[in-house]
């Protein structure tokens, strides 16, 4: 009699689960993780403390804020960037963390991790769901970073406080969940430049600025054409979620997340599946 010895692939889950457990033992023993959480918590701090800006007259200097939580949130709904304080809150987390999963991915290329891993884990789509959730959790946590550092140098500076605990937690949570959309993004766009690390860099802290968006509203603005559907789809979401949140902001930020999440990782997929990846 002969026996025929079956090898069974293992599930989904179980793929899943490897690959994240080896990602995030990578993360935590990353020293760049830690260098970027204290970014994220000294520049809000540094922001909040010692900008000033000119005022109406031009003649004298005042602070940039007069609130704390400013540094964390605009106080409005924007659809086209009005000021440096409108654009200087959490959003710049989403800069930081697009030049960390920049250099976090590339070193899997210049290390030749990812040769040795699709040599004998041929999943693509494991790679690039793994990448997307690892790096969401690590811009989390710089988002956490900020609140902190941002929360610390506005009170120390002695800040109004005045605001709708609401509103502002639901801005937080908005700005988090975002993290997915922007983190499946910058795994997009390094895959695309996986040969090319510099301008892997360059293209995240270019889309993490949101200037081409802002560019972009600047020009719808100017032909007389709403400019919401910029903020809502191509910048994420991430300048909804505001000081005057609403259940409905926090929605359209886990739809926006969810769709870049999807959107990004079959397109990243797809081009590692049809193209050679090391």
């Amino acid at each position: 009699m002969t026996h025929e010895l079956k090898f069974e692939s293992p599930s989904f889950a179980k793929r899943i689960k490897g690959m994240l457990g080896v990602d995030f033992y990578r993360l935590f023993h990353t020293p760049l993780f830690y260098i970027f959480l204290a970014i994220a918590a000294i520049i809000p701090a540094m922001v909040s403390a010692m900008t000033m800006m000119p005022d109406a007259s031009g003649n004298t200097m005042e602070p940039l804020y007069s609130n704390v939580w400013q540094i964390i949130a605009s106080s409005k709904s924007l659809y086209v960037i009005e000021s440096i304080a409108d654009y200087a809150n959490m959003n710049m987390v989403f800069i930081f963390g697009g030049i960390m999963v920049s250099i976090f991915i590339g070193h899997d290329y210049k290390s030749g991790y990812v040769k040795q891993l699709f040599t004998t884990h041929a999943k693509k789509q494991d790679y690039m769901i793994s990448k997307s959730l690892v790096c969401s959790f690590a811009i989390i946590c710089m988002c956490l970073s900020y609140l902190i550092g941002g929360t610390v140098g506005g009170l120390l500076v002695g800040y109004d406080t005045t605001v709708n605990v609401g509103s502002l937690i639901l801005a937080i949570f908005g700005k988090m969940i975002m993290s997915f959309g922007w983190a499946s993004l910058y795994t997009f766009l390094n895959v695309i430049f996986r040969k090319y690390f510099g301008i892997s860099i360059a293209s995240s802290f270019f889309f993490g600025t949101g200037i081409l968006i802002i560019g972009a509203a600047a020009i719808v603005e100017s032909l007389s054409l709403p400019t919401a559907f910029l903020n809502i789809f191509l910048y994420g979401a991430s300048v909804n979620a505001s000081l005057s949140s609403n259940i409905v902001t926090l929605i359209i930020c886990i739809a926006v997340s969810a769709a870049w999440t999807v959107i990004y990782n079959l397109l990243g997929t797809r081009i590692l599946t049809k193209s050679d990846v090391y």
